[in-house]
C-alpha cells in the first residue's frame, strides 16, 4: 500500500530546516499571495539557506534541486527554446551533459509545462533530465536575459530594423500601446504599461521622417498623405496591431495599439469580480435581459465582457459577438467584426435572424443600437454591451437620455456592471508594513458612509519600491475593481416610477450593491492594491 505523503511544510519541520513559526509566517504570506507555493514563500522570507531549502524539497519531492543563476547557464537558450515559451513555462534548460539537457522547473508537478519543454527539446535531439528551483531563480535569470538580449532602441541605426525594435520590446515589456510622438527637437517614444505612460526613447528629428515613412509602409496607408489614417500592422505572428495616425503641429503622431491574437480569456474571478457564486448567477441571465458594462474607455469593459462569455459558453448555446474590432478569438463563438461599411446597427439587424442565444454587442453609441439590443433582449435573447458612463447607476439615466423608455428599462436590463482597473503591488519588490491610522482613519470614514465595516486585525499593505520586473513603477499587472447593481422588483417599480438615480442608488444599497470604492478597499486591506493607487483612480481624498 502506498504512503501519503506529509505536506512540503510538515516534512520541512519534521527534518528541522524550518519552525512551526517559520511555516505559520509563509501560511499569512500565501493568504495574501495564494499563487504562490510554501517552499518559494520560505524563500523569500528568507527563513533558512536557500540551497539547503531547495535541496531538501527536491528529495521530498524524489527530484533534483539547486539554487539556479546565470551562472549556472552553459547554453545558447534562443538555440533551444524562446523565452516567451520558458516565461509561459516557468523552465530554463541550462547544461547539455551528452544526448541529455538538464532543466530547471519552478514546479515539477506542472504536466503540462513539463510536456512542452520535453516535446520541444525531443524535436532538437535532446532528452530532459529535469530539475527543481525556486520560481525567484527562474524569473530573475530570465530578466536578466531579456535585458541582455535588447538592444538599445537608439543605437540601431537602421530605420527598419529601429522601428522592429521598437516594436518588438514593446511585446517584451507587455505594453498595450506605443506612441511615436512628434516633438520640437526629437521623436518621443512611449510605451503604455498597466495604463501608464513611460518614455522609453527620444530619437533624433532628422530621423522622424524616415520612421513615419516605414510605419506608413508597414500600415499600409498612404505614404503622401498629411491627414487622420487608420492601418493595420500584421507582420508579427502573435499579434494584430491596430495603427492610427493623427497630424500634430511637429508632424504625424503615431499610436500602435497591441492585440495578441490568442490571449487567453480570463477567469472572472481572477479579474477581480466578486466570488460570489450567487451574485454571479443572478447577474448573468441567459434569456429576456440585457447585461450592460459600463466604464470609461481604457477600464477593461471588453475583457470583463470575453469573460462572461466564456463563463457562459456551452456547446448546446448560440454566442455571436459584434466587435470593433474582435480582440481575442474564442473557439466555438461566431465573431464579427464591424468596419467602415458596417455598423453595429447593421451588424445587430443582421444576428437577429440568424437564431442566436446570446449577443454581444461591442458598444451601444446610438438610440438606435439600444433599441433594437433592448428589443433582443425582450424576445428570448440574452444580449450583452457597453455604456460610457461613471458607474452603474447612471446606466439607467443614459439608457433614458438615449430615448429607452423606462418600461422597457425596467423590463429588460438584468444588470449593470461598473468597473475601473488598478495596477496591482508588484510582488518581486513591494515591503510590507502596517497600516498608518491615517489610512486606516480614510477607509473606515467610507465604510462608515456606505454602512460596510472594514477588519483592519492583522492586515498589512505594502511600500511599493520598483525592479526591472515593474519597470521601476513598484506595480505588475492590474486587477478590476467592481460595482454591481441587480435590477430586482423593487428596483424594477422604481425606474418604472420614474424615480431619480439618487432614489434608486438607495434601494440598491439596502441589498448587494455596493459602490466601487468598497470593492476598492477590499482589495487594498487584502493588500492587492495601494490607497494611493485606488485615490488615483477614484480620488477619495
Amino acid at each position: 500500500m502506498e504512503t501519503r505523503r506529509q505536506p512540503i511544510g510538515i516534512e520541512l519541520v519534521r527534518r528541522g530546516i524550518v519552525t512551526e513559526g517559520d511555516i505559520n509566517k509563509a501560511l499569512e504570506y500565501q493568504k495574501q499571495h495564494p499563487n504562490k507555493k510554501i517552499g518559494d514563500i520560505l524563500n523569500i522570507l528568507n527563513v533558512t539557506n536557500a540551497n539547503i531549502l531547495i535541496k531538501a524539497i527536491a528529495d521530498i519531492l524524489g527530484e533534483n534541486g539547486m539554487v539556479l543563476t546565470s551562472r549556472d547557464l552553459k547554453i545558447n537558450l534562443d538555440d533551444y527554446i524562446s523565452i516567451d515559451v520558458l516565461k509561459r513555462n516557468k523552465a530554463i534548460p541550462f547544461e547539455i551533459d551528452g544526448g541529455k539537457i538538464k532543466v530547471c522547473f519552478a514546479d515539477t508537478a506542472n504536466k503540462r509545462a513539463m510536456d512542452t519543454i520535453r516535446l520541444l527539446l525531443l524535436n532538437k535531439g535532446l532528452v530532459m533530465d529535469k530539475y527543481i528551483t525556486f520560481e525567484s531563480n527562474i524569473d530573475n535569470v530570465l530578466a536578466s536575459l531579456e535585458g541582455n538580449s535588447q538592444n538599445d532602441i537608439k543605437s540601431t541605426s537602421d530605420i527598419s530594423g529601429l522601428v522592429d525594435t521598437v516594436i518588438k520590446k514593446a511585446m517584451d515589456k507587455r505594453a498595450s500601446d506605443i506612441h511615436f510622438e512628434p516633438m520640437d527637437n526629437s521623436l518621443r517614444i512611449r510605451y503604455r504599461i498597466d495604463g501608464e505612460l513611460y518614455t522609453v526613447a527620444n530619437i533624433e528629428k532628422e530621423k522622424q521622417a524616415q520612421i513615419i515613412g516605414r510605419l506608413k509602409a508597414i500600415s499600409n496607408m498612404h505614404q503622401e498623405k498629411q491627414e487622420s489614417q487608420d492601418g493595420r500592422i500584421i507582420l508579427y505572428p502573435d499579434y494584430n496591431i491596430r495603427v492610427s495616425s493623427q497630424p500634430n503641429v511637429y508632424g504625424e503622431k503615431f499610436v500602435l495599439r497591441l492585440l495578441k491574437k490568442n490571449a487567453n480569456v480570463k477567469g472572472l474571478f481572477d479579474l477581480g469580480f466578486p466570488q460570489d457564486e450567487e451574485i454571479v448567477s443572478k447577474s448573468f441571465n441567459k434569456r429576456n435581459s440585457v447585461t450592460i458594462m459600463a466604464a470609461p474607455t481604457g477600464e477593461g469593459k471588453t475583457t470583463t465582457l470575453y469573460s462572461i462569455i466564456d463563463y457562459l459558453n456551452k456547446p448546446e448555446i448560440n454566442i455571436t459577438t459584434i466587435e470593433d474590432p474582435v480582440e481575442i478569438r474564442i473557439p466555438g463563438l461566431n465573431q464579427i467584426e464591424v468596419d467602415v461599411k458596417t455598423s453595429f446597427l447593421d451588424s445587430l439587424r443582421t444576428v437577429l435572424r440568424q437564431d442566436p442565444d446570446i449577443i454581444l454587442v461591442g458598444e451601444i453609441r446610438d438610440n438606435e443600437t439600444a433599441e433594437i439590443a433592448m428589443q433582443a433582449g425582450q424576445t428570448g435573447h440574452y444580449v450583452l454591451s457597453t455604456i460610457h458612463t461613471i458607474d452603474s447607476v447612471e446606466v439607467i439615466t443614459r439608457l433614458r437620455k438615449m430615448g429607452i423608455s423606462n418600461y422597457d428599462i425596467a423590463s429588460t436590463l438584468a444588470t449593470s456592471v461598473s468597473q475601473r482597473l488598478v495596477r496591482r503591488i508588484c510582488p518581486h519588490c513591494a515591503v510590507e508594513r502596517d497600516f498608518t491610522q491615517q489610512e486606516i482613519d480614510i477607509m473606515t470614514e467610507i465604510g462608515e458612509k456606505y454602512g460596510v465595516p472594514f477588519n483592519f486585525q492583522g492586515k498589512t499593505t505594502f511600500d511599493v519600491v520598483g525592479c526591472d520586473r515593474c519597470n521601476h513603477s513598484g506595480y505588475y499587472d492590474r486587477i478590476g475593481i467592481f460595482e454591481i447593481l441587480i435590477i430586482d422588483d423593487e428596483i424594477r417599480e422604481l425606474i418604472t416610477n420614474d424615480a431619480s438615480t439618487i432614489k434608486i442608488k438607495e434601494e440598491a444599497m439596502k441589498k448587494t450593491y455596493k459602490p466601487l470604492v468598497i470593492d476598492g478597499i477590499n482589495k487594498v486591506i487584502n493588500g492587492i492594491t495601494t490607497l494611493q493607487e485606488l485615490n488615483k483612480k477614484l480620488v477619495i481624498f
